[in-house]
């Protein structure tokens, strides 16, 4: 297998093409030694449905703030670490994991955004996400990411922009800002905290032409009344993500909001809860399985 390395002195994204079959231990860093789930986890999680919540949006883009709304899909499902995809049967290799679709869909001017993160967690609390993709599309094109935890975490990236287009890039292994929302509906109490290096969401840095890497970090968490409070401020980007969820099992996002500070300007970006279903939504394909959008607010 040839490898090739590119090197590039001025960068948005950087990426190099790097081939390593090898298997490395899946650990996550910087959290407790823990391994025992809630006692309600399997009653809730295995249940045969998907937990939907839907959140009104208002997103920063290009300077201004814009009405939408956010969809996250929280289900369980049995996943092939090597191929690092759902499975499709019952095979003594399949990992346990809680997999989130994050969906956001806002308008700015004339065209619209259409957004969705994918992470995909192992039930153990000690492992880092097997997989994260992203994908965003509006009206001048595609963009797509996609992470593959192995040896190193080795990420591809697409995108219509000619100097972002179709690149490879092989990074050290960090926490990732995408596989936390997983961790804190899994066990909140695990969550890394402190000073650490975290990989920003694939959002974030596909849509403010970062260069994909770890930045220093400060985490905290912290409880108010019934809720939890987890914060990341990254002072180099200044950018700030603070998640609020429910303090008790099943530990409901209840919103979030993104401060980014920009040529002197800052902007905010929220989600607020809107209502949650469980709902086996892969069998209601039919044009008469709208209900429960509209239960949704959808």
């Amino acid at each position: 297998m040839k490898i090739h390395t590119i090197i590039f002195t001025s960068l948005l994204f950087v990426f190099c093409t790097v081939k390593t079959p090898k298997k490395a231990p899946l650990i996550l860093k910087n959290i407790k030694n823990t391994s025992t789930k809630h006692p309600e986890f399997n009653s809730y999680w295995y249940g045969g449905k998907a937990e939907i919540t839907s959140y009104k949006l208002t997103q920063a883009r290009y300077g201004e703030v814009h009405e939408g709304t956010a969809v996250h899909i929280f289900v369980t499902e049995d996943f092939l670490p090597e191929k690092q995809v759902k499975a499709d049967g019952k095979n003594p290799q399949n990992i346990p994991i809680l997999k989130l679709n994050s969906t956001k869909k806002f308008v700015t001017g004339i065209y619209p955004y259409s957004i969705m993160t994918s992470s995909f967690s192992p039930i153990s609390k000690k492992k880092q996400a097997l997989k994260i993709s992203f994908s965003a599309q509006e009206w001048c094109g595609n963009t797509f990411i996609q992470l593959n935890n192995r040896t190193n975490f080795e990420i591809d990236f697409h995108s219509y922009f000619e100097s972002d287009a179709d690149r490879k890039h092989s990074l050290k292994k960090k926490v990732l800002e995408d596989e936390l929302w997983n961790q804190l509906r899994i066990s909140p109490e695990n969550i890394p905290t402190g000073n650490i290096e975290v990989i920003p969401s694939f959002e974030f840095l596909a849509l403010h032409h970062k260069e994909i890497k770890s930045y220093a970090a400060v985490a905290t968490l912290k409880t108010v009344g019934n809720l939890h409070f987890y914060k990341l401020n990254y002072p180099k980007l200044k950018r700030t993500l603070t998640i609020k969820i429910s303090k008790e099992f099943p530990y409901y996002i209840q919103s979030w909001e993104e401060t980014i500070t920009k040529r002197g300007k800052t902007l905010i970006s929220k989600a607020e809860k809107i209502s949650t279903i469980l709902s086996a939504y892969w069998t209601k394909s039919g044009v008469g399985d709208t209900t429960e959008r509209k239960a949704l607010g959808l």
